[in-house]
């Protein structure tokens, strides 16, 4: 009876191909999983998935057994792809097809120049599951994924962006990922792409991609602290060039330049840039303002400034600077093995009247700290013996603090930012940044992930840790801002 529960209809045939045939493939899966379940003490699991996957493969190539034809054609040109195809793997892969492919054995695809090269990888992905990607294809291959619903490969191309930040191109390509992720709403990929730019910035400003910024990608950049470069200053040539190269309307050269932290520039630089900025000396008048208050903040010390400026934005707060005013580097070979100590020195504040003064820094860095759960404890037995415990247990600790305490702190405290160098594809850059607000305070998490132990460790460079040692003067208003 049509209809009936149970009933087994003939399995479909098209072009010399059935589902049968398919179902064989499926075999000597089937094989080792009864083996498994057989419950013999001498059990053993047969894979032959390798084979499998072969045979799906030429299934592709084999173009007699298919009963489906994909004619993908590219717009602007009258060159049309062929591919002949099998139903039954492409709706099992794509939603997508599963929907076009519906009583039909042809269709249509229409696809821009840079999907129609990678479409015969895209298919062979969808018989084999296995695909090989290179920086330029992410872009594509992730449009093919999105658009046909393959959703395992769309989540697989943006790991891999994400993964390959760092990785060399000649061109450059994090800005284009980032700018590709706004405009799918991937916030995960375009999160990660914006950390690596701020945190990498100095090498994105001096790349080809700098002139790939879009207005909306550069203000997002300016209005964080995070920013990784040598100084304001560099950041404002930089800012320069890009208008330059844009020439965008001015409400965007406006609030571009008033992104600017103008009171983090010495005077003697301020004041040549007003004589020799083509930028500011054509939009002095939109920034006049800012320009005015960063001389006064210079003039001034900064306990009286702040009786009479709000001193709690991002105006007054430094970005981390690589510059030595600000900090120092510090390689630590073999990390692993013993406790190690440095010191170095800091100007006390962004502000000229502090120029002069110097803080050293003591810092302390131990490869195995216990925390106090985890420190030894007597026993209340008799043998009084103390509790085991393995070296593996500590954690990295890094703890930074003034060797010294003065007047001049007063209205200060101090942002501690400790960079972590990684090298990947032989190309040095920051994949993590702690910090920590006071002198006593440490990251809780601190290098937690890291394994120092093993050479390979992402953390190690030739079996060195790379720090970078930021120190970020705060300052804080003491008393209320008169209106």
């Amino acid at each position: 009876m049509a209809g009936r529960l149970g009933a087994k209809p003939a399995a479909p045939r098209r072009g010399g191909c059935s589902w049968a045939t398919f179902l064989l493939l499926l075999l000597p899966v089937q094989a080792a999983q009864k083996a498994d379940l057989s419950g013999e003490a001498a059990g053993a699991t047969i894979n032959h998935s390798l084979a499998l996957i072969h045979r799906l493969q030429e299934l592709l190539q084999d173009g007699n057994t298919s009963d489906t034809t994909l004619r993908v054609r590219t717009a602007g040109s009258d060159e049309v792809k062929v591919f002949h195809t099998h139903q039954l793997l492409l709706a099992l892969q794509s939603e997508a097809f599963e929907s076009l492919l519906h009583n039909q054995t042809m269709v249509t695809l229409h696809e821009p120049a840079d999907n129609a090269v990678l479409f015969e990888k895209f298919i062979r992905y969808l018989y084999c599951g296995e695909i090989s990607i290179l920086l330029h294809q992410a872009i594509p291959l992730h449009r093919l994924a999105s658009k046909y619903r393959v959703s395992m490969l769309q989540r697989g191309v943006a790991e891999y962006m994400k993964s390959h930040l760092a990785s060399e191109s000649s061109q450059g390509h994090v800005v284009g990922w980032y700018h590709y992720a706004v405009k799918i709403r991937d916030t995960g990929l375009q999160e990660s792409c914006l950390q690596f730019l701020a945190w990498n910035l100095s090498a994105v400003m001096g790349g080809a991609e700098w002139a790939t910024v879009s207005a909306e990608l550069l203000v997002l950049l300016l209005e964080r602290s995070d920013l990784v470069l040598q100084s304001e200053l560099e950041l404002y040539a930089a800012v320069e060039e890009w208008l330059g190269r844009k020439q965008p309307e001015a409400p965007v050269v406006v609030k571009v330049l008033r992104s600017i932290r103008y009171a983090m520039i010495p005077p003697s630089h301020l004041f040549h840039l007003q004589k020799q900025s083509t930028v500011m000396v054509r939009h002095y008048g939109a920034i006049q303002d800012l320009l005015f208050q960063a001389f006064q903040f210079h003039s001034a010390s900064p306990i009286h400034f702040a009786k009479y400026f709000d001193v709690n934005c991002s105006m007054f707060l430094p970005r981390n600077y690589l510059s030595s005013s600000w900090g120092s580097l510090w390689v630590i070979n073999n990390p692993a093995r013993d406790d190690r100590s440095t010191t170095f020195q800091t100007q006390l504040g962004p502000s000229n009247h502090d120029a002069s003064k110097r803080v050293t820094w003591n810092v302390l860095f131990s490869p195995r700290w216990l925390p106090v759960s985890l420190r030894p404890v007597y026993s209340d037995s008799v043998s009084g013996a103390i509790q085991s415990i393995r070296i593996e247990d500590g954690r990295p600790r890094l703890v930074i603090t003034p060797a010294m305490t003065s007047s001049d702190f007063a209205g200060v405290s101090f942002q501690k930012t400790v960079l972590v160098g990684v090298r990947q594809q032989g190309r040095i850059f920051v994949k993590h940044a702690y910090s920590f607000h006071q002198s006593t305070d440490e990251l809780g998490d601190f290098l937690a992930h890291a394994d120092l132990q093993k050479r390979t460790s992402e953390y190690l460079i030739d079996n060195s840790l790379h720090l970078h040692l930021v120190v970020k003067p705060v300052y804080h208003s003491l008393i209320k801002v008169r209106k």
